[in-house]
């Protein structure tokens, strides 16, 4: 006992001391690189929208615990395959660093393992692409043993290929008769190592997403209505999830302060048992490395009942932000769920550009008619209407008892039942599957469709014995 308290103080004791040397240790002075077309739309729509992704790494930069000292922007037709921005670029910026004391280079676009190789080799300084430094700020926020792990089979796929020039040596790994000579290059042995870490984190990942899959089961059977906070990062997703869960979730005005997923209970004044589940905040440029390890995350919105699109209403350029939000949710395949899309921070508007009284108004779009809100998470405006609003897109689609007749072919609606619903009985004859289920009301409209014919039997009679 008395060896357990001593080694929790150590492990206490030594905890202090990395925070503190981190604490202690000065900034690193970060200069900003951005690469824009000047085709395809026009100089200036391209420019424009380059110079806001480089305003945004900027942000991105100071949330990794950087001090910008300096940003510049390249405009060429079409980039550079050696170094992005050209070799007359490339010294401009590398004697602007050396004068403004540098200590890294970031550059606003995902670099080529030759050209990563490449602007080392002349800036002489450590450089950084986008990919890497939202990589490094996730690694920093990742706090529960899924996080780290999806967070470090992003890293390993994004190394994996990035490998060439930092080991070529060549190393005698065998020993003993026949295995002298060069040998195996360190190279392909870091490759290797790399391979099996990934397959290790592939198994520990499918593993969190089978026990997340008996949680969504256990939700279903007890019909709980899942409903999911997604928007872009800083939007006030967390600020808005404590006010309507009470819950105490960290809130930071730094990008991805939040990113461990939080299922918290609901209450709705019709008494209905619902579950709102905060999720990762999406972004520009967003690492498909980091879409892919973080999947078994975002599953949770696709379990969703009702999504709430939370917008930062006092952001210049909310509209890009919200194209982006729209193309990841396309990605995920949920585009269709039905949504509320929540415009939030409207204390912070200069002029109150929405309705007189914050409520709920409709407007139509391509996939339908999308509710809106206008709140304030912080000082509460708003939020009355917002639960009213959420309860009544839930009684629209209510919870019912359905028997449905389905070819026993026809494998994609038994799943989807199986997934979306909570199958009460299966009963098989012949070549129909008779499946009791309760689901949501939109689904069972969705599986009335009549179920492809199920395929007849050839086969020849039996012949007939006297």
């Amino acid at each position: 006992m008395f060896c357990r308290v001593l080694g929790s103080q150590r492990r206490l004791l030594r905890h202090r001391r990395v925070k503190a040397i981190r604490q202690a240790q000065p900034l690193e002075k970060a200069y900003l690189v951005g690469w824009a077309p000047t085709r395809r739309g026009g100089p200036e729509w391209c420019v424009s929208d380059a110079e806001e992704t480089l305003l945004e790494l900027r942000d991105l930069a100071i949330s990794a615990g950087a001090r910008v000292v300096g940003t510049t922007l390249q405009r060429s037709p079409e980039p550079d395959p050696a170094t992005l921005v050209g070799r007359g670029k490339v010294e401009e910026i590398r004697s602007s660093a050396q004068s403004t004391g540098a200590d890294l280079i970031l550059f606003d676009h995902d670099l080529t393992p030759t050209q990563l190789r490449n602007l080392e080799k002349a800036l002489d300084l450590k450089v950084l692409d986008r990919t890497q430094l939202i990589l490094d700020i996730f690694a920093r926020r990742a706090r529960t043993r899924e996080g780290q792990l999806q967070v470090e089979l992003a890293q390993l796929n994004y190394l994996l290929p990035r490998l060439a020039g930092r080991g070529m040596l060549l190393s005698r790994l065998g020993g003993g008769i026949g295995t002298r000579g060069p040998g195996e290059q360190q190279l392909e042995f870091d490759r290797r190592r790399i391979r099996a870490r990934i397959r290790r984190l592939q198994a520990a990942i499918e593993h969190v997403r089978t026990e997340r899959g008996l949680h969504r089961a256990r939700r279903r059977d007890q019909n709980f209505l899942i409903v999911a906070l997604v928007g872009y990062t800083n939007a006030g997703k967390s600020t808005l999830f404590n006010a309507l869960t009470r819950a105490g979730v960290l809130t930071s005005s730094r990008l991805f302060a939040t990113l461990d997923p939080t299922v918290r209970a609901l209450l709705l004044e019709s008494r209905r048992p619902a579950l709102l589940s905060d999720t990762v905040g999406f972004i520009r440029k967003l690492p498909p490395h980091l879409v892919a390890a973080f999947r078994a995350t975002l599953e949770e919105l696709q379990e969703a009942s009702l999504l709430l699109h939370v917008t930062d209403a006092s952001h210049p350029d909310h509209a890009h932000q919200d194209e982006a939000v729209e193309r990841l949710l396309e990605t995920l395949h949920v585009a269709s769920t039905p949504r509320i899309h929540v415009w939030n921070k409207i204390d912070l508007l200069p002029e109150r550009k929405f309705a007189s009284r914050p409520g709920v108004s409709t407007r139509g779009k391509d996939s339908g008619d999308v509710a809106e809100v206008w709140v304030s998470a912080r000082t509460g405006e708003g939020l009355d209407g917002l639960r009213a609003r959420i309860d009544q897109m839930l009684r629209d689609d209510p919870i019912v008892e359905e028997q449905f007749e389905l070819a026993a072919s026809d494998g994609a609606r038994l799943a989807l039942l199986h997934r979306l619903g909570t199958v009460l009985s299966t009963r098989f004859e012949d070549t129909r599957v008779f499946v009791r289920a309760r689901l949501a009301a939109s689904l069972r409209d969705r599986l009335r469709a009549p179920s492809p014919p199920a395929p007849r039997s050839h086969s020849s009679p039996k012949p007939q014995y006297s």
